[in-house]
């Protein structure tokens, strides 16, 4: 009886200083994957100027996978746009016509839809569709070693698949937003118009008032960082798939999981300095 307690005892502390082993190495581990994630970057980044300037960029593999990207991320980016133009006309119309303050729902519509809802929508969708394609695409080919035989034969995977997409996700971002932005400016417009009764002169006047033009701009510079984002982290998830099926299954989870935890605290930073250095006014 001794005996068995003792085993155990001695089975659940072995338990418990494996855990705190695995919880102790978390900080360890997280350090090395972001070193490993700016070291794609700097990479990329590198590929991307040799290229350009000699000339020898994949053309005709980034407009194919940027036409792959969009694919997935048209129909619903236009899904999700509409429903959120209809939301801020639906949340904003009851206060605004409570003060009488109708004339500002296009207001209220430039403020939530060009400055946050499209660049974060655009950025939810490329974490999102895009990220899982992407991820278990390098997934599928680090399991079949396909990028093991390119390292063989003397093929850098970073330069031949990553930076493709990468570039792919750059030019896509912009239309990616702009096309949110216009779904959903339109859904607000006729919600307003229809059900609240506003004028369309007045809507798009005070649209006009309050959003700028340089809201557009800071709208697809913050989504083509959540694109650089995605494409960095969705790659480092894919190469480093291990394991089969599963480990695929894992790579694309992780990926859309750190990607939206990446886009949102990538958005509150820029927002922020938005705000301060370029705060709203009236025009």
């Amino acid at each position: 009886m001794t005996a068995a307690l003792r085993d155990t005892s001695t089975k659940a502390l072995l338990r418990t200083g494996r855990t705190a082993s695995h919880i102790g190495s978390i900080p360890m581990r997280s350090a090395a994957t972001t070193g490993r994630a700016v070291q794609m970057f700097l990479n990329v980044l590198r590929y991307c100027i040799i290229d350009g300037i000699s000339l020898r960029l994949p053309l005709r593999e980034i407009l194919l996978q940027a036409w792959t990207l969009l694919k997935v991320t048209a129909t619903p980016g236009l899904l999700m746009a509409i429903p959120f133009g209809a939301m801020v006309t639906v949340v904003t119309s009851g206060l605004v016509n409570q003060v009488g303050a109708t004339s500002l729902l296009g207001a209220a519509s430039g403020v939530g839809v060009v400055r946050q809802g499209a660049p974060i929508t655009a950025g939810l969708l490329l974490g999102g569709a895009a990220a899982a394609a992407i991820a278990s695409d390098f997934g599928a080919r680090a399991v079949r070693e396909e990028l093991e035989a390119m390292q063989v034969m003397g093929v850098d995977p970073v330069r031949r698949l990553v930076t493709p997409r990468f570039l792919a996700l750059l030019l896509l971002s912009p239309m990616l937003c702009i096309y949110i932005i216009a779904a959903g400016t339109g859904a607000a417009f006729i919600l307003a118009v229809t059900a609240s009764g506003m004028s369309p002169g007045s809507f798009w006047q005070s649209f006009g008032t309050f959003a700028k033009v340089g809201d557009i701009w800071f709208a697809i510079g913050k989504t083509v960082v959540f694109a650089a984002i995605v494409a960095i982290v969705s790659s480092l998830r894919g190469i480093e798939a291990k394991g089969g099926p599963r480990g695929v299954a894992d790579a694309v989870n992780s990926s859309v999981v750190v990607n939206v935890v990446c886009i949102v605290f990538a958005n509150l930073a820029i927002t922020q300095v938005q705000t301060m250095f370029f705060p709203m006014e009236v025009a």
